[in-house]
């Protein structure tokens, strides 16, 4: 089954003002109706998203109008099947005071990074970052704002060579863990860890340059919120 966000889709839309939704999966709610959620949520929600993104950057304005002309001409951009790109999400998780972010170390890649994954069908986009928030760290009860706070263009090179190198077209948002959260992790990562802004140029962590400036903007808006 799907894990969908049981709110997502009637929050921050279209002349919605923007906020936090909790997230929990149909498992523990067993009235929740997936298919009407994710009715709410086709590839047109997915567009109208990121076209209500607003830049702060230059970097983000070039990587949203990239991502929309990407999905213009590829409408099956949703799926991994679309070989030369597809849409993910991901997200920065902060701790309930906004004073770290949780960063894991991924598996497969060896790089330290912020969780996230593929779309997979799934349009509601912040959905899809509160579904792998959730099974990456473990952490139960998180609450993700609305409205994205990044977008990255990024070329995925497969080591193992299973699959030709493609774009991801991530779409990011903040998420929140709540008081006394318990970080557990899954088989995707090899350690988990919270981080606080003047970690984030730690030469040992080694982030890059967009998973920096991802959690630049969601510390930022998640201070604001406090």
């Amino acid at each position: 089954m799907s894990h969908e966000a049981t709110e997502l889709g009637v929050r921050g839309g279209a002349g919605t003002a923007p906020g936090w939704t909790r997230w929990q999966s149909p498992e523990a709610d067993p009235g929740a109706d997936v298919a009407a959620v994710d009715g709410r949520c086709r590839l047109a929600a997915a567009i109208e998203v990121v076209e209500r993104f607003t830049p702060v950057e230059q970097i983000q304005a070039q990587h949203r109008d990239r991502l929309l002309e990407f999905v213009e001409r590829h409408r099956d951009a949703l799926h991994r099947t679309c070989e030369q790109g597809h849409l993910t999400a991901s997200a920065w998780v902060v701790n309930h005071g906004a004073t770290r972010g949780l960063v894991l170390l991924h598996a497969k890649i060896g790089r330290w990074l912020q969780p996230g994954g593929h779309a997979d069908g799934e349009s509601c986009l912040a959905s899809v970052a509160v579904r792998e928030a959730t099974e990456e760290t473990g952490i139960a009860g998180l609450e993700i704002w609305s409205e994205p706070v990044d977008i990255d263009v990024h070329l995925f090179v497969n080591r193992k060579r299973t699959e030709p190198d493609h774009l991801h077209f991530d779409v990011r948002f903040l998420i929140r863990a709540p008081q006394a959260a318990v970080v557990r992790g899954n088989h995707e990562s090899l350690e988990l860890r919270w981080v606080t802004p003047d970690e984030l140029a730690d030469p040992v962590l080694d982030l890059d340059v967009s998973t920096r400036r991802l959690a630049r903007h969601a510390f930022a808006l998640a201070r604001s919120l406090q």
